[in-house]
């Protein structure tokens, strides 16, 4: 379950858990302040006083899943493991939280949330950014100790990684989460290894 991942009071961890909630059921045209307050119980100046507006809501939001989401990227990078085993795990991670707190894919992957305003399409494009670079360093890492291939450059490697996972989590939702995610989510990832491995 979504708990404290803020370093804020409990008044605005239950606003940006409702929030979520709000958007998975009924998408963000969901998520008004008149909604909010009304699910949480307080008057509109009251929730106006924990976050100024919807966008400082939705960036809170944006915090939640990055601080959720954090795989110690220095030990990953750091340890004797090899590429693929660092890839998937990472993997595992994602799937894992996503299966644990699936309100936030209808969040992450909306595009229809952060099209229309700056603030959120500089911050959601700064965490794939950051993924990707993340993917790319691993990768590269792979291809100098010929774990790799490296007849494909590291960073379209990244991409087709980071877009198989995102289309496996989107068909997730529109099914409902009605398959393992944990399980598909591995034989995705073996079908990855097959393909971006160096078999010299």
């Amino acid at each position: 379950m979504l708990t404290n991942l803020l370093k804020m009071t409990d008044r605005q961890n239950e606003i940006i858990k409702k929030s979520i909630t709000l958007i998975a059921e009924k998408g963000i045209q969901g998520l008004t302040i008149k909604n909010l307050a009304k699910s949480i119980n307080v008057t509109e100046p009251a929730l106006y006083r924990h976050f100024e507006n919807k966008t400082a809501i939705l960036l809170a939001i944006l915090d939640s899943f990055k601080n959720l989401m954090s795989n110690n990227k220095e030990i990953i990078l750091l340890n004797d493991k090899t590429a693929i085993e660092k890839i998937h795990f990472i993997f595992n991670k994602y799937f894992e939280r996503f299966s644990e707190n699936p309100e936030f894919v209808s969040v992450i992957f909306s595009d229809e949330i952060f099209k229309n305003d700056k603030k959120l399409s500089e911050k959601i494009a700064r965490l794939i950014n950051k993924n990707e670079d993340l993917f790319c360093s691993i990768i590269k890492n792979g291809q100098e100790k010929n774990e790799i291939r490296s007849d494909i450059d590291s960073k379209h490697i990244a991409i087709m990684i980071l877009g198989a996972l995102r289309l496996l989590v989107k068909k997730w939702e529109l099914s409902s989460y009605r398959f393992n995610l944990k399980v598909e989510g591995n034989n995705l990832f073996n079908s990855i290894k097959i393909i971006v491995s160096n078999n010299i």
